[in-house]
């Protein structure tokens, strides 16, 4: 039987969306990657069975139930080619550890299937990609079940400084599955909302600057924002040829290792992957040791900055550092970095526009035209701009588009201001984060990841307190945010840091931290927090 939108009335009406033991999608609940192998070899569960109840929770949870707009488009070849794998399995075993396990990818990811790739934009509905990115390639050949495409914010949120974070205009304001009417940060929005959910079993997102990390804490789930290069960026959508980079969303630190593993490596169609060489693994799980804490050296990354994400995070992160110290671990507190390596600031911002000018246009003249759209699709920025404009009751209803505008202004990358703000916001980073943990003889940073999810505000944009992301997304470094603890119901999380390709370190602290606390809860559905209005 295939997935049809008529199922949304009757799964509606079936599911009680607070209560997990629900007939609709109970296999898919909160299972690990693990759990669904080893049911799957033991012949009690099916691939098909375990993405028709992803289906059947989107159905229940995306546009009906608490609409948390985690997905913009469901493929209709999911469940065939679920059904295909679960053949493949028994004649021939499962190709790799995500054999039939359903999978999200954000909507900036090309795919050849029948579900588009638009970053969310209006725009790019009149032209298909010319090929498939190579990490979905990666991912079908491992055996996923590519589920669909997640929402965003639009354009990977370099499009207005006053947006709302998980609004696009085609799949519309994305929802905190804690409290609905709370932001779930972004820009890979819905990746994080649909795995909290359990609306797939793990999603891909992507990473300028905190698009993992932040969605991965507010939406109470682990992510794993890779070393730039580790993981290509081919059929992306992109903004930053130095920062940009692609990586996991999961439940857990050892589901997230497993999908790192598969989409890892090097890719002739990315240059910055030569670098991956003797670094990329092709299996992580090796690093999912639960005594990695004992004798690791972490810094306690210190900065005023922090205040701002409330006492709530600082309590949960001192409890964290408290129990980083009962399993063993020598916690340097504190340690110190200048502002303005720790902040976004202009010499970043620089960067992200010149760059974002020199590879949308790239990206968006690669793109083919399809002759069945009713929209000519946008070949460059300034096309892009104009469709907008001409859009602007669905595209510019909420916010602008300054960033775009600022991007199209900008000279090429060998522009002397360009090269500038890259010395000091890529190559400064590097030195200070390296110098420090060379110095202090650290395995690795821990910081707060932000503040608490604040309340959505399409019209005046995001109350957005800073997060512990720049300095890793600047470097172009490895961070692993993990689930800390909860406040009024929303998730805290933190943020471990490490120099270039240490994700193997990083996943073992994390892991370990995961596995002495266990903090992460599933998520609520809650309508407002007390003192909401």
């Amino acid at each position: 039987m295939l997935y049809r939108p008529a199922l949304d009335t009757a799964l509606e009406e079936a599911m009680t969306v607070n209560d997990p033991t629900s007939s609709i999608g109970t296999v898919a609940y909160e299972a690990t990657i693990a759990d669904l192998q080893a049911a799957m070899e033991a012949g009690t569960l099916t691939a098909e069975a375990l993405t028709m109840a992803c289906l059947e929770r989107i159905a229940a949870l995306n546009r009906a139930g608490p609409c948390l707009n985690a997905l913009i488009e469901v493929s209709r070849a999911a469940l065939e080619t679920a059904i295909a794998l679960d053949q493949e399995r028994a004649i021939h075993g499962p190709r790799s550890p995500l054999h039939g396990i359903p999978i999200v990818l954000k909507d900036n990811i090309d795919t050849l299937d029948d579900t588009a790739t638009t970053a969310g934009s209006l725009a790019l509905l009149g032209s298909r990609p010319a090929s498939e990115a190579t990490v979905a390639a990666r991912l079908r050949a491992a055996g996923a079940v590519i589920l669909g495409k997640a929402n965003l914010s639009e354009w990977a949120n370099f499009r207005s400084t006053t947006s709302s974070s998980g609004w696009s205009a085609r799949g519309g304001q994305a929802r905190n599955p804690y409290v609905l009417t709370r932001s779930p940060c972004g820009s890979s929005s819905g990746s994080a909302i649909a795995v909290a959910a359990s609306l797939c079993v793990a999603a891909i997102g992507t990473e300028t600057d905190g698009s993992i990390s932040c969605p991965s804490a507010l939406c109470g789930v682990v992510g794993i924002k890779p070393t730039v290069g580790l993981t290509s960026r081919a059929g992306v959508i992109p903004i930053s040829s130095t920062q940009d980079t692609v990586g996991p969303h999961a439940r857990c630190v050892a589901d997230a290792a497993t999908v790192l593993g598969i989409i890892a490596g090097l890719d002739p169609r990315d240059p910055a992957t030569a670098a991956a060489a003797g670094h990329a693994r092709p299996d992580y799980r090796s690093c999912l040791q639960a005594d990695a804490l004992r004798g690791a050296r972490i810094g306690v990354l210190r900065s005023d900055r922090f205040a701002s994400f409330g006492r709530h995070v600082e309590r949960a992160f001192t409890t964290a550092l408290m129990v980083m110290r009962e399993a063993g671990a020598h916690v340097v507190d504190p340690v110190t970095l200048p502002d303005e390596v720790l902040s976004f600031n202009d010499a970043e911002l620089t960067v992200l526009i010149y760059e974002f000018k020199a590879m949308l246009n790239r990206y968006l003249a690669s793109r083919v035209p399809d002759p069945q759209a009713s929209v000519s699709a946008p070949r460059s920025l300034a096309e892009l701009i104009d469709f907008n404009e001409q859009h602007a009751d669905q595209e510019l209803r909420f916010f602008g588009q300054e960033l775009l505008m600022r991007a199209a202004a900008a000279g090429d990358l060998d522009d002397p201001a360009y090269q500038q703000a890259l010395t000091a916001s890529r190559d400064a980073s590097r030195q200070a984060l390296d110098t420090l943990l060379y110095e202090q003889q650290l395995d690795a940073l821990v910081a707060p990841a932000t503040g608490l999810a604040w309340p959505i505000d399409l019209i005046g944009g995001d109350r957005y307190p800073g997060g512990s992301s720049s300095l890793a997304a600047r470097a172009g470094y490895p961070m692993v945010t993990v689930p800390a603890g909860m406040a009024f119901g929303l998730p805290i999380a933190i943020n471990f840091i490490g120099t270039a390709w240490s994700e193997p370190m990083l996943i073992r602290l994390a892991y370990a931290f995961e596995q002495a606390t266990r903090l992460r809860q599933p998520p609520t559905y809650r309508q407002r927090i007390e003192g909401d209005d």
